[in-house]
């Protein structure tokens, strides 16, 4: 089904893209990949910002724009990207779907389940595509394992782990500031966490969780969770932004195992690897060059004018948000249990 929005259903034109807000994110990845799509035609970019408007305009074209509400009310944009601080993407989330534009938002979609699940509702109701950024999920290496997995070649599942993290930033930094949802959890678990439910399923129980907080700030800055589904497969995520720079998931069956290196953010013009061990040994198999956020823009296009599912919307959200909130309650029981802060 195609969006009952402004361009949803519109064909031989480029998607009309807007931006609300100029975030790092949209610099360095989406407003060049928005902006290089024979697809998307970006329209403006809005910032409360007259001067950051237009510096970003004048990279990577559009008409600048004062203001979130002015950009929502053009006739012109079929659909908006959200690159804005966590805690302000329910508010304008909202904003966007009511005023008819198809939204792809950055991950996490919001800061809590019910939040998440009202907005995924909402544009369900309305007819209007939602996507979350979450956009490792689109590179096509992803799908070379999952065919790997469903193929036996590492015999049944046993067991997952998953980490990312990235180095300390600038103390200045949104991620630091809790009243606009800053937070390792919210951040970068994200992906360790969807990596799980992506190939163990939905129905994964929270055996336990940690969390260590910034010495001043409030936020979480690293931590840990320990997962089991079903059948007894387990998962093991660690994340966090006080460290050297990792992100890796390995998938280890009952005949071999995978490992996925740069596995959220793989260089777009070089080629990557899945490492593949099994009872013969270890091999490499090389998975061409990708580029994870066109791919991303390009299925959002999709969604919008064809009504293409994606792995990004929906449901699956949802259940990331619970998830991930379990997590959380994890934490904090058992912080309140070892009698000590979270940070030794």
């Amino acid at each position: 089904m195609t969006g009952r929005g402004t361009g949803g259903a519109t064909r031989g034109r480029p998607l009309r893209i807007g931006v609300l807000g100029c975030a790092d994110i949209a610099w360095r990845r989406m407003l060049p990949a928005i902006a290089g799509c024979p697809d998307t035609r970006l329209v403006a970019i809005a910032s409360r910002d007259a001067a950051k408007a237009a510096r970003f305009t004048g990279r990577f074209g559009g008409e600048p724009v004062v203001g979130y509400d002015r950009l929502l009310e053009r006739p012109d944009v079929d659909a908006v990207y959200v690159p804005l601080p966590v805690a302000l993407h329910a508010p304008w989330v909202e904003r966007a779907l009511r005023a008819g534009k198809h939204v792809l938002c950055e991950k996490p979609l919001t800061g809590t389940p019910q939040d998440t699940a009202r907005l995924v509702a909402l544009a369900a109701e309305s007819g209007l595509a939602l996507l979350e950024n979450y956009m490792f999920l689109s590179h096509r290496r992803h799908a070379v394992v999952r065919t790997l997995v469903a193929d036996g070649a590492i015999g049944e599942l046993r067991h997952l782990s998953a980490e990312f993290a990235v180095p300390p930033r600038d103390p200045a930094d949104i991620r630091y500031r809790p009243e606009l949802g800053g937070g390792a959890l919210l951040d970068v678990a994200g992906y360790p966490v969807r990596t799980a439910q992506w190939y163990l399923g939905d129905e994964l129980t929270v055996v336990g969780a940690w969390l260590n907080e910034a010495a001043a700030g409030g936020v979480d800055v690293s931590g840990a969770a320990l997962l089991a589904g079903p059948e007894g497969v387990t998962a093991q995520l660690a994340f966090g932004m006080e460290h050297a720079y990792g992100a890796r998931y390995v998938l280890w069956g009952s005949t071999g195992r995978i490992t996925v290196p740069l596995a959220y953010t793989p260089p777009a013009a070089a080629g990557t690897i899945v490492v593949l061990e099994g009872r013969d040994g270890g091999k490499e198999l090389a998975v061409p060059p990708d580029d994870q956020f066109t791919r991303t823009l390009v299925a959002f296009v999709a969604r919008v004018r064809e009504g293409v599912p994606s792995d990004l919307e929906g449901a699956p959200l949802v259940r990331q948000a619970v998830l991930v909130d379990r997590i959380r309650r994890a934490a904090s029981a058992a912080v309140s249990a070892s009698g000590r802060p979270a940070r030794a």
